[in-house]
């Protein structure tokens, strides 16, 4: 009878201790138990904001952002997230901001409050979104012509006489 009560107990400790996370009162839910988040967008000249693709508008404007309650991104099986400034004039580049979802075990990025695109300044070069995220393709090996030897795993036949072990006493 006491093995029950302290079984009990300790299951019931452990459910009051494991709980889920929840999102704050007042908080707008989401799709996958997801927040939303509001946050502005402004450039430095007239430009369209692009949103994964999706256009939604001319700057000044805010966007809905749907994250984890912890403030992050959330990830909808997408490796990240990009908002695009698109000038409206010439003499003006297109900017670009890539933040990360966390998807398959990968780092994600915090929500910002506010996002600002300068137009005037030449956009950084970043590398392209590989199938490798951060970690960048593998390694290239060379089994031919730069390389005439390659010292690696192989597989090797040994034909004759089997293993002798002579016995001491």
């Amino acid at each position: 009878m006491k093995m029950k009560w302290s079984l009990a107990a300790s299951f019931a400790a452990a459910v009051v201790l494991v709980g889920c996370q929840s999102i704050p009162p007042g908080a707008e839910r989401g799709p996958h138990h997801t927040m939303a988040y509001d946050v502005s967008v402004e450039t430095s000249d007239a430009a369209r904001i692009e949103v994964n693709g999706q256009d939604m508008g001319a700057a000044p404007l805010h966007i809905k952002i749907f994250g984890d309650p912890d403030g992050t991104f959330h990830d909808f099986g997408s490796y990240y997230y990009v908002v695009r400034a698109i000038p409206a004039s010439t003499n003006e580049y297109l900017q670009t901001k890539v933040f990360r979802t966390g998807h398959l075990l990968t780092p994600e990025d915090r929500i910002p409050p506010r996002i600002y695109f300068d137009m005037s300044r030449p956009a950084p070069n970043y590398p392209p979104p590989s199938y490798y995220p951060d970690y960048g393709p593998p390694p290239a090996y060379y089994y031919g012509a730069p390389y005439p030897y390659y010292y690696g795993p192989g597989v090797d036949f040994y034909f004759g006489p089997g293993y002798y072990h002579h016995r001491r006493w």
